[in-house]
């Protein structure tokens, strides 16, 4: 049987249009036969509009009026060749050489040392190992802790220098965010802030105090009289 798009819609066109049995059309559409009668009697999908699986191209003539000549005949659906391309790919687990498995430790620690940012999680992701083997490393409790040494994934060659700076920004993006979200430095009340004007004023005058020096006399300007 093969997925096919709005099955219940499908079914729903099949009953209304066709004489073919509820198991057939139940085969098809991947349902279950009692799921179909429910919505020849009305009692499932009444609001949902039939699907004409003709039209949609996920079934042809020949198939139909095979099925309804014969009631053990059971239809297959036309396989689109963009269906395997639209399905989700997942990736596959990443797998580390045995000969580089004795490197993840030194991989880790670096993580630890140069960028708490990353998350366990993330680091787990990106090597291969697991929150347990991290956690050990973190606190000096790996059986191998003594040989451990924080190098550069890339340089041991367990990760390309892409996934690492994608790594990296993204959770140097996702502490920004935490941050911004538990608030930044609180802002007083526009009455409780000082003017900052007021001690430059204060600062300017007695500058110019300073310079301007005593109150000029008559002997320093004309010069002292002995007469």
């Amino acid at each position: 049987m093969t997925d096919i798009l709005m099955p219940k819609a499908t079914a729903v066109w099949l009953v209304d249009n066709t004489s073919l049995t509820f198991e057939q059309i139940a085969d098809f559409c991947g349902l279950h036969p009692l799921e179909v009668r429910g919505i020849a009697d009305g009692d499932v999908a009444r609001d949902i509009r039939g699907a004409d699986p003709l039209v949609n191209g996920q079934l042809t003539r020949d198939e139909l009026d095979r099925a309804q000549a014969s009631q053990s005949y059971r239809m297959k659906a036309v396989v689109s060749r963009h269906a395997e391309m639209l399905k989700p790919v997942r990736p596959a687990p990443r797998y580390t050489p045995v000969s580089r498995r004795q490197d993840r430790p030194d991989a880790i620690m670096w993580f630890v040392k140069n960028h708490p940012e990353v998350t366990d999680a993330q680091i787990a992701k990106l090597l291969g190992t697991t929150k347990a083997t991290i956690e050990t490393v973190r606190n000096r409790t790996h059986w191998n802790s003594a040989n451990i040494k924080p190098v550069d994934p890339v340089t041991l060659g367990l990760i390309g220098q892409l996934q690492l700076d994608e790594t990296v920004r993204k959770a140097a993006e996702k502490r920004a965010r935490d941050e911004a979200r538990e608030g930044g430095p609180s802002l007083r009340p526009v009455g409780e802030v000082e003017p900052e004007t007021a001690p430059e004023r204060e600062i300017e005058e007695e500058d110019y105090d300073a310079r301007s020096g005593p109150e000029p006399t008559a002997e320093s300007v004309f010069g002292r009289s002995d007469d």
